[in-house]
């Protein structure tokens, strides 16, 4: 089957301009369209969906560019998946999914083969490849996350900064004067943009209250069930009383883990809250007071403001934040005196 290039090079054009004509995103003159429209019948590029693009209609294909790579915590990413793809589906429309490592790669193929409506991009990271690529294409693109340089894009996310700075208040509002975090590995806080916004904002929110806070992360290239033991030993050494969690679900398992083998009680001695957790924190061997990471929140608006790009008034250029909630469990209390 043809390729793009093959037809733009038998049009005459360049690869954006038959982009642009299959998708319809922008305007091409008659003369270019109708040598394009000749060349895709030529060649026989795309005939199904490039003839519903050609006729005007859409091909009811999102693309979710999700790179999996040997450190992803399989089961958030998935969580996201699923979420977009049910999104997606009660809108009459399926999921493209696109898992290259290099994650532009695979999104350049989808928007240079006009074969979806729009992409939507998980597992956004600080300088992330694709956001000069969502710049210079004509497919309307959607990030679920933040990177560094997000002017242009549309972007939607969870309020993580409110989510921490919630964390904190969470627990100075009980009472305790030392707070501590227990974060994701470090490899996290290089490779993508949430954890060190959390972080920070705890840290702040912390300095705000005239509270001190105390970081520490849970591993190096993955969790690590002695590293976690450790930061929780020392940060109880260091005064710490009240423990906020944001990392993955076993690292909540050492962390209760290391409390219980020292014979401390949740929230008797230590009081515990999870925060941007997108798993059931009332699972854990004790329920465990959450602010949620809800994948359904995300990636509904996500979906929706794809489908907004379709239209003739196209959302605007700009991050939209998820405002954080807190589920109480009774794992905070005062401190004890």
């Amino acid at each position: 089957m043809a390729n793009i290039t093959e037809v733009a090079e038998a049009a005459g054009v360049s690869i954006s301009t038959v982009s642009y004509a299959l998708s319809g995103k922008r305007p091409v003159a008659a003369d270019t369209r109708r040598r394009i429209e000749a060349a895709v019948r030529e060649l026989g590029y795309s005939p199904n969906a490039g003839a519903r693009m050609l006729a005007g209609s859409r091909t009811q294909i999102f693309a979710l560019t999700e790179p999996l790579r040997a450190d992803s915590h399989a089961p958030t990413h998935m969580a996201f998946v699923l979420a977009t793809t049910i999104a997606a589906r009660r809108h009459d429309y399926d999921i493209l999914l696109l898992t290259d490592e290099q994650a532009s790669a695979g999104m350049g193929r989808v928007a240079a083969s006009g074969l979806v409506d729009a992409i939507l991009v998980l597992d956004v990271g600080p300088d992330d490849e694709r956001v000069p690529l969502a710049r210079s294409i004509a497919t309307p693109t959607v990030f679920i996350g933040v990177p560094n340089d997000r002017e242009g894009l549309v972007c939607v996310d969870l309020d993580f900064e409110s989510a921490a700075a919630l964390a904190a208040d969470r627990l100075i509002d009980a009472g305790h004067e030392v707070i501590g975090l227990i974060g994701q590995p470090d490899v996290a806080y290089e490779k993508s943009n949430f954890p060190p916004r959390l972080r920070r904002a705890f840290t702040a929110r912390a300095a705000e209250r005239g509270v001190r806070a105390v970081s520490r992360t849970s591993g190096v290239n993955s969790t690590s069930a002695d590293l976690t033991r450790r930061a929780v030993a020392e940060m109880l050494d260091d005064g710490v009383t009240a423990f906020a969690v944001h990392a993955a679900d076993d690292v909540h398992l050492v962390v209760l883990a290391e409390l219980a083998d020292r014979g401390l009680s949740v929230p008797g001695d230590v009081s515990l809250i999870s925060v941007a957790a997108s798993f059931d924190t009332a699972a854990l061997p004790f329920p465990v007071d959450v602010i949620p990471l809800i994948p359904e929140a995300s990636c509904d608006l996500a979906v929706e403001l794809a489908l907004q790009s379709l239209s003739d008034e196209p959302p605007e250029a700009t991050l939209h934040l998820i405002p954080p909630t807190l589920i109480v469990h009774g794992s905070v209390a005062p401190p004890r005196r």
